[in-house]
């Protein structure tokens, strides 16, 4: 069977969206990357953050592809309403290449100081204190590649101290959680409400040697708020609307007083939005940090 490339050329604002519609037809996940950039120099401060980035996907070219094709088209024109969307590029790969084609768009990233994240298939160079993840991101969104990923990274690094206990809220492919388990978290919660990404979670966490620190698990937030769990550190890369809805729903209720909480999946000019939402939900926001048109807030949870 030969499998159909779909890719679009976006600005960051559009990027988060555009992968999540692709996500619903793509086979194995989704890429996206910083155009004009080499991928090792994606989290290199000389590098000027990209302009533009490709949401590529891929999907089988079988007796629904024109379905399938229509389906996107149709989505596409829906974001076309709220943001201009650019033609969608398709090319036809033949199914020999088809998984090189993919693994070809995704490569190892350094990203803060130590954090170095590996596919499976591709080999890297380890120096003294790196911190490694090896990942088959799957069907599950999240290469580190994209910004809000990055930016969650980062700020990990920052607030992580040994024996914390930490809440990957919207899991996905596991990254957030094995990151925060290698920089010392004592336990981590990995939750999503994906079974599939529930499954390739569990699958990169026992892969990376920390399936005793994190406990992978199929959920949402109504379950924590209503259990006795509180974590001294939350990170949720989601999206601004998900996140204001959270807040309503007592979000800032699963982090202990004293404790900290990351927010990533934010354009800038919903930044204000969102931390109005924290304030009502209890957390008062402390720090931004923004790559292009992303940002991620850095909040704490009061002691009284």
């Amino acid at each position: 069977m030969d499998w159909i490339e779909v890719s679009l050329s976006v600005d960051g604002e559009a990027a988060e969206a555009v992968a999540d519609l692709l996500q619903r037809y793509g086979h194995q996940g989704v890429s996206v990357e910083q155009e004009g950039i080499p991928p090792d120099l994606w989290d290199d401060g000389e590098a000027q953050p990209a302009q533009r980035l490709t949401v590529r996907a891929y999907f089988p070219a079988d007796d629904r592809a024109e379905q399938s094709r229509l389906e996107l088209e149709q989505g596409l024109g829906y974001l076309n309403m709220m943001y201009p969307m650019p033609q969608p590029v398709y090319r036809t790969v033949r199914d020999e290449d088809w998984a090189e084609a993919w693994k070809a768009h995704y490569h190892p990233v350094r990203i803060g100081r130590r954090l170095l994240i590996r596919p499976l298939w591709a080999q890297a160079d380890l120096t003294p204190g790196d911190v490694e993840i090896a990942l088959d991101p799957g069907m599950a969104f999240g290469t580190g590649t994209h910004p809000t990923t990055q930016l969650c990274l980062e700020a990990l690094e920052d607030r992580m101290q040994p024996g914390l206990k930490v809440l990957d809220l919207g899991s996905g492919s596991g990254i957030l959680a094995i990151a925060a388990a290698k920089l010392g978290a004592a336990f981590v919660l990995a939750l999503d409400i994906d079974p599939v990404a529930v499954t390739i979670g569990q699958e990169n966490v026992t892969q990376n040697g920390v399936a005793d620190t994190i406990t992978v698990q199929q959920g949402s937030l109504d379950s924590l708020v209503t259990s006795a769990r509180r974590f001294d550190g939350i990170v949720v890369n989601i999206l601004a609307k998900i996140i204001i809805a959270m807040c309503d729903q007592h979000l800032g209720d699963v982090v202990r007083p004293g404790g900290w909480a990351l927010f990533s999946g934010i354009i800038d000019d919903q930044a204000d939005d969102v931390e109005a939402a924290l304030r009502k939900t209890g957390l008062e926001p402390i720090a931004r940090r923004q790559q292009g048109d992303w940002v991620l807030i850095e909040a704490r949870r009061p002691y009284n």
